[in-house]
């Protein structure tokens, strides 16, 4: 409160009022977060709640006013009508201007092909949604009506499904939702920026969300997964299936999809044709990429690119130079062009007027009951209709008793006015009965016609009941909701455009590691985690390996570029990467600092360096307490590029020493009383988790623990035969003199 009044104070703007009739000249005080407060904030929310974010019917006021509109026209059944007449009844509803409507009835057409299921059957040039340059014809020149699956958008709209509204001048009424018989809201691609928040809905095949559906509200519990298997865009493509980002979007509503362009190979012409490409970008902006990529020499594999798109659909064709290889171009095209994009996922819709990023499970649920809600108002409708045509029967099954009596009340009545209640004494009924029976033609007052109104007696009476019972039981009412899914879905569900690659991540770390150079290298680190990456041919130029004061050398090894490091730290971590991620050195620099170059956290240093090759043989790890664990390497392989693995090795004790072995070798164990220990690690069971305890090789004594550990071959040590042992754990012998030569651990397995 303090801050908001000292804001108030020292952020006044003054307000001119000249204009004010009776304030000529003067000004007035005012807070600038009043000002952002009264006028702002009115703006924001405006846009937020009626111009930019979907509701639960999957609509923008936009959309829905046109819509309705034609609805109105007769244009469901009817046939195609000018689009710009369209365009001008709409301003009824919709006072934002004509450009604005038309734009929205081109995104909604079938010929611009943004929706999976447009709701506008169009005739002309309609754009296309895959091309940035390719206008749609003016208003004029185009004809439209709504597609047949619009009937489902208002189903029962005049029968209080949804509440109606006065239009911006009063004049009309228009809906606030309409009452869609299918959850649209998943099924239509939809975007929107609002103030301070946005809003974008990929599109999924109908089918496979009535289905998603159905199965959520017959069982709460149903994995979306099973039945969702992902997006479905109008532009077809490939989608590139990654389950653990696919289950956070549908858990939160946040994330990204990964498509990528389909295309095949002519040989006849030494030509690549992509015919479907990703639903977030355009056939300029890939084209737009290569060119630019070839200018940088970085595309020396292609002649041409060209758009030949016609009414045949979408066309990019690529001219190949000789000898390029079709399939690994098109992977560094994935990597390097639009040709492989991503669809960012917001699933922000408002709820009641409040804006809500939801889940794919949570926005159903929400979709189910809105839906649940229009059914019931359905009924209820239905009912009071039955009921008030049931109450004029009953009135006229009363006159059936006495058809002259009811004659002659109205022969003898002398003023019309009496008519009326003279009919309601007569015969025991009330004003809106006797106005009925009163309003019987002549020729209809016999008893054949009478009979024939009051035998729909007992069919009312029976459908009210069933009407009524359905109301009174969620399970009838879900039922209902589930019939017209499966009825929506087998009427207008159509295969999926979008083809699902499950193999995705892998195929994609292939692609990488192909593009990798690969030549000979060999890597230095330093005790101090510094790491150089050197040519022979630099090498062999260089003079005498730079380090920082007190820093000294303490790995190397001659190997390629493309091969794999890992980074043991001291915080049981361990980091993966390629050496291709380090720029070639020279033996006159430091080189990169691994703790900063691989993201280590503050205070975290590196305790061994290893390169794995292809993972065969066994990671050794032997810790202050005596204990010394033997993990497979394969365990540290990953399938993903995952930069960190957590739980490298056991943090219950110190690490002292760390190798690894393609086969079982004799090592040499030291304690810090002196002792030391030789034994084969093949005395060692392998473990299948990283971060085992592993078990005790040497008994120290109380206050002593391991210094340090080593090769045989490189210990030292002479008499071997007096520290060997058969068994493990083992006390080991006091080291004797000749045997205590200090040795430097080797890394250079």
């Amino acid at each position: 409160m303090a801050r908001k009044k000292k804001d108030q104070e020292l952020t006044k703007k003054k307000v001119d009022t000249s204009g004010v009739v009776g304030l000529v000249g003067s000004t007035t005080e005012q807070a600038i977060s009043e000002t952002l407060e009264i006028n702002y904030m009115p703006y924001a929310m405006s846009v937020i709640v009626s111009r930019a974010i979907p509701e639960i019917d999957g609509f923008k006021p936009s959309h829905r006013k046109l819509l309705y509109t034609m609805y109105k026209m007769g244009l469901l059944n009817g046939g195609r009508m000018k689009s710009a007449n369209i365009v001008g009844r709409t301003m009824q509803l919709n006072p934002h201007g004509d450009a604005a409507i038309y734009e929205t009835m081109v995104r909604l057409a079938k010929g611009n092909e943004t929706l999976l299921h447009p709701f506008v059957d169009s005739k002309g040039n309609f754009g296309k949604v895959y091309s940035r340059d390719m206008a749609y014809a003016a208003s004029r020149y185009t004809e439209a009506k709504l597609d047949s699956i619009s009937a489902e958008l208002f189903k029962d709209i005049d029968s209080d499904t949804v509440d109606m509204v006065d239009n911006y001048d009063g004049t009309l009424k228009e809906p606030t939702l309409l009452p869609t018989t299918f959850p649209n809201v998943l099924v239509s691609a939809n975007q929107g920026i609002a103030v301070g928040m946005a809003s974008n809905i990929c599109s999924f095949n109908l089918a496979e969300v009535c289905q998603t559906a159905i199965a959520l509200m017959e069982n709460p519990d149903h994995d979306v997964l099973e039945t969702l298997p992902g997006p479905d865009f109008s532009t077809g493509a490939e989608l590139l299936f990654d389950e653990a980002a696919t289950r956070e979007i549908y858990a939160t509503g946040r994330g990204s999809f990964k498509l990528r362009a389909k295309w095949r190979y002519e040989p006849k012409g030494n030509l690549i044709e992509i015919y479907e490409i990703p639903y977030s970008t355009t056939c300029e902006a890939i084209i737009d990429k290569v060119a630019d990529l070839n200018k940088a020499g970085k595309l020396k594999e292609i002649n041409d690119m060209r758009d030949e798109t016609d009414l045949d659909g979408l066309k990019l064709t690529i001219d190949l130079k000789r000898g390029v290889d079709p399939e690994k171009l098109m992977q560094k095209l994935f990597r390097l062009t639009p040709l492989q994009d991503s669809f960012p996922c917001n699933f922000n819709i408002l709820i009641a007027g409040m804006p809500r990023v939801m889940g794919v499970g949570e926005i159903l649920e929400e979709w189910t009951a809105w839906r649940t809600e229009c059914v019931k108002r359905r009924l209820y409708f239905q009912v009071g209709k039955k009921e008030e045509r049931l109450h004029l029967l009953k009135g006229l099954e009363r006159i059936l008793l006495d058809i002259d009596k009811a004659i002659r009340i109205i022969r003898e009545t002398e003023l019309e006015n009496e008519v009326i209640p003279n009919l309601m004494i007569g015969f025991g009924i009330d004003e809106i009965q006797a106005n009925y029976v009163a309003e019987i033609k002549l020729r209809n007052i016999n008893k054949e016609y009478i009979l024939k109104q009051t035998k729909a007696i007992d069919d009312l009476e029976r459908e009210i009941a069933e009407l009524q019972g359905i109301l009174k039981s969620n399970t009838k009412l879900r039922k209902v909701i589930i019939d017209e899914l499966k009825k929506v879905a087998e009427k207008y569900g159509k295969p999926r455009k979008t083809e699902i690659l499950y193999q995705s991540a892998q195929l994609q770390e292939e692609d990488e590691e192909e593009d990798i150079p690969d030549y000979p290298v060999t890597v230095f680190v330093s005790k101090e985690g510094y790491l150089k990456k050197i040519t022979p041919q630099s090498l062999r130029m260089s003079g005498e390996q730079k380090f920082k004061e007190g820093d000294s050398l303490s790995f190397s090894k001659e190997t390629t570029n493309k091969a794999e490091i890992l980074v043991f730290s001291d915080q049981a971590q361990c980091y993966k990467s390629r050496l291709s991620d380090f720029e070639d050195g020279k033996a006159s620099v430091l080189g990169d600092y691994l703790p900063q170059k691989l993201g280590m956290e503050p205070g975290e240093n590196v305790a061994y360096v290893i390169l794995p090759g292809d993972y065969k043989g066994f990671m050794l790890f032997f810790f202050e307490n005596g204990k010394a664990a033997k993990v497979p390497l394969s365990a540290y392989e990953t399938k993903t590029n995952r930069r960190r693995l957590t739980g490298a090795y056991s943090d219950k004790s110190p690490l002292k020493g760390a190798m690894a072995l393609e086969q079982d070798v004799q090592v040499a164990v030291y304690s810090t009383d002196g002792r030391a220990a030789v034994f084969s690690t093949a005395l060692l069971t392998p473990k299948t988790t990283r971060n085992t305890i592993g078990v005790n090789v040497m008994s120290l004594k109380k206050k002593a623990a391991v210094s340090h550990v080593m090769l045989l071959e490189q210990s030292g040590i002479t008499n071997v035969s007096r520290y060997r042992c058969r068994t493990i754990p083992a006390a080991g012998a006091l080291l004797k003199e000749e045997d205590s030569v200090e040795k430097q651990i080797s890394f250079d397995m």
